[in-house]
């Protein structure tokens, strides 16, 4: 009698490295919608139409790709 090996699940292999990028794109998304608001909240509350607006882009991506960078770090 052989016994039968069970074919390798490649769900479970590939899941962490799925959830790992889905982690990334909403804290790419969450950093850029936040950077956004808070601009737009500036310029309705301070004048400063469209600097305030400007500012939120950068200030948004800026701290989206240093948490990308931090998150891919724990990879290497």
């Amino acid at each position: 009698m052989s016994e039968e090996r069970p074919e390798p699940d490649t769900t479970s292999t590939q899941l962490p490295g799925a959830a790992a990028l889905a982690m990334m794109g909403t804290s790419i998304a969450l950093c850029e919608a936040l950077g956004i608001g808070g601009g737009l909240w500036v310029d309705r509350h301070g004048l400063s139409a469209p600097w305030g607006l400007i500012l939120g882009i950068v200030l948004g991506t800026v701290v989206a790709v240093l948490s990308v960078i931090r998150q891919v770090r724990q990879y290497l």
